[in-house]
């Protein structure tokens, strides 16, 4: 009897393993998105992204979360998909274990001002090669905070912070989908602060750090502030209760020599 000829191996689970780490990596890059989202990203069927989402889910790489949006209306709420810890575990580190190591005998040594100086020295490198490339897209865009921000958060993506930034109604936010020290932040919470001053500097304005995936978000989020309208800090130079006086009075002590504005109110 002749020996059976085996059939070729599929070559399907490896390509179903290359796309569900496209899928993660589009998660970490571009943060929570809905199914429908990654199949136009990825260029497959929602059904198809839906098997590798199920397999992704399974294994603890990623979780399917309600999405609150009021803007949506009436209907089915959109349910986005998050990295895990896990999820993120995949992407590089950088060398937790010895970091934690060294400012833990840091730390020991010096108080908490030592681990401070040591983030704010970790983090000089990144400000001053962010800081190049922030002030070269200002003098091509102009110096607005939320101007500076996207130039920030793709020197931020290029060290692999996975960074995007956005204009929102009360100025604009800097988000990071992935943190490379995540897990020594949050034992040492001062780099976050150094992290936070940094982009404070390099946006120019004060910021404000709403979330870190440090402590457990799902993003590293900074509110930045937007401009102040002409007028939001103006006092009136009398009280108000004065504002409805006579429109021809008004007038006519304004003809007159400023003595008399200095006149006492009458009762």
């Amino acid at each position: 009897m002749e020996n059976a000829v085996a059939p070729p191996r599929s070559s399907a689970p490896a390509d179903d393993g290359r796309t569900r780490d496209r899928v993660s990596a589009l998660l970490l890059e571009h943060g929570p998105q809905t199914a429908a989202e990654l199949a136009t990203r990825l260029g497959i069927s929602p059904a198809a992204v839906r098997r590798h989402l199920d397999s992704l889910v399974a294994a603890g790489r990623i979780e399917e979360r309600v999405a609150r949006e009021p803007q949506r209306g009436r209907g089915r709420p959109a349910r986005r998909f998050h990295l895990t810890d896990a999820g993120r575990s995949a992407f590089p580190h950088a060398y937790d274990d010895l970091a934690l190591t060294a400012l833990r005998y840091v730390a020991a040594a010096g108080g908490p001002d030592a681990v401070r100086a040591v983030a704010e020295q970790q983090l000089a490198g990144l400000e001053a090669r962010a800081s190049s490339a922030v002030e070269s897209a200002v003098r091509l865009a102009g110096g607005a905070p939320v101007d500076r921000a996207q130039a920030l958060a793709a020197a931020l993506t290029a060290e692999g912070y996975a960074a995007t930034a956005s204009a929102i109604s009360g100025g604009g936010q800097l988000c990071q989908h992935h943190c490379p020290v995540a897990h020594v932040a949050a034992e040492f919470p001062q780099l976050c602060e150094a992290e936070t001053a940094v982009i404070g500097r390099l946006v120019g304005s004060h910021v404000q750090r709403l979330a870190t995936i440090a402590h457990g978000d799902g993003i590293c989020t900074t509110h930045l502030p937007g401009p102040l309208r002409p007028g939001n800090r103006t006092a009136p130079a009398r009280p108000v209760r004065r504002e409805p006086a006579a429109p021809d009075r008004a007038r006519t002590r304004t003809s007159t020599t400023p003595t008399n504005d200095r006149e006492r109110t009458p009762a």
